[in-house]
């Protein structure tokens, strides 16, 4: 496991956009995957992107192809998240996480590490 902090959320307009970053501890970031979900007020968690170890595997939410950006800087153990043309059905908190192999990353389960979450805004 690995300890995740999130940062980089906040209010913005609709049309604006957001970069949220997640610091990663410990030896072995560049061998885990790293993802992004978000949950907004009363509904499920929902996969949002993954990347793979390497960088060179991505994954996105059909919905949010276009707009949303995942990578990762390993020599720094950041995973970023770049959002554009944000609306306000993008409002809710944005968790980072790990997992220590690729796979079907657009299921929890697979990951065994979690950031707190960041707050993410968009007004009308």
């Amino acid at each position: 496991q690995v300890q995740l902090v999130e940062s980089g959320g906040g209010l913005v307009q609709a049309g604006g956009s957001l970069r949220l970053s997640c610091a990663a501890s410990g030896r072995t970031f560049s061998s885990r995957a790293m993802g992004w979900f978000r949950q907004a007020p009363g509904k499920e968690r929902e996969f949002v992107a993954a990347i793979s170890g390497s960088g060179g595997i991505l994954d996105y939410a059909d919905s949010l192809k276009g707009r949303f950006t995942i990578s990762r800087d390993n020599a720094k153990s950041l995973v970023y998240l770049q959002m554009n043309s944000l609306k306000p059905e993008d409002t809710a908190i944005y968790y980072c996480a790990s997992g220590p192999l690729w796979g079907i990353m657009r299921t929890a389960s697979r990951y065994d590490s979690w950031g707190q979450g960041t707050q993410v805004t968009v007004s009308s």
